[in-house]
């Protein structure tokens, strides 16, 4: 279960956030950081020029801000999970407008599920921005729709014992996993309860590209505000938030093949 620090410390906290944009979704300027981040281009750009330094990130000749060697992935996962966020971006916004809680996108990354995009609500007791946050998928209800659409194999590969060296108290049994998400697959939603961080639960619905979901769009709300009478009207939103996510992805594919 994870919780915000008593005593969190801003300026870490947007130091982390600015590297794992840079990682998963591509170069950033000094003007797109201070919005991101909703700093000052001043305090982005001191922030940016240690990570630098660290070698969290490099400029190019653009003057862009890019993955530096400690962090980078790969081009395509960097191009793919920034397209996926800026097709997603106004979907969860409107999200949020017919909810008024928070929302937010997730990839599988691993056996752990990555916020790469969130947008909260305006409500004055709500779920903060869990962007750049990475969570156990097992535990998560976006993860938990990754998980149930890979097959038995690689479910198998991916909570193998020997790639849990260390952390095997963590390790989720498999057999009870299974049955947890043949429920998720046939229900097409998964909620979170008070897994992952207490007094939060989410309620999440697949994105599908293709044949294989590649994502989820989830909402998250104080548990306290949680009420199964709210349950269809959540799911309803999410499942037409998912589908118009899928359908403008599926443009912005083709467009990006046939330039």
């Amino acid at each position: 279960m994870k919780n915000r620090p008593q005593y969190a410390l801003t300026s870490v906290d947007h130091a982390l956030r600015l590297a794992v944009l840079l990682q998963v979704e591509g170069p950033l300027s000094v003007s797109d950081a201070a919005e991101r981040l909703g700093v000052a281009r001043s305090t982005a750009h001191r922030l940016l020029s240690m990570l630098v330094y660290r070698d969290f990130a490099r400029q190019g000749e653009d003057r862009r801000y890019h993955a530096g060697p400690v962090i980078s992935l790969t081009a395509d996962s960097q191009s793919r999970t920034a397209l996926l966020r800026t097709v997603a971006m106004p979907h969860l916004h409107a999200l949020v407008g017919r909810l008024n809680e928070s929302a937010n996108l997730l990839v599988l990354a691993g056996d752990y599920a990555r916020f790469i995009a969130s947008v909260e609500g305006t409500q004055a007791l709500r779920v903060g921005t869990r962007e750049g946050m990475v969570f156990p998928a097992h535990l998560t209800s976006g993860g938990k729709l990754m998980l149930a659409d890979l097959t038995s194999d690689e479910r198998a590969e991916l909570y193998a014992a020997e790639r849990w060296d260390g952390r095997e108290d963590d390790r989720p049994d498999l057999g009870a996993l299974d049955k947890e998400l043949a429920v998720v697959r046939d229900r097409g939603f998964a909620i979170n309860k008070d897994r992952t961080e207490s007094g939060v639960t989410a309620i999440g619905r697949g994105i599908r590209v293709g044949d294989r979901v590649e994502a989820a769009v989830t909402v998250s709300m104080p548990t306290v505000r949680f009420d199964e009478s709210r349950l269809v009207d959540v799911v309803s939103a999410l499942a037409l938030t998912a589908r118009d996510i899928e359908h403008d992805l599926q443009d912005a594919l083709r467009v990006e093949s046939h330039p």
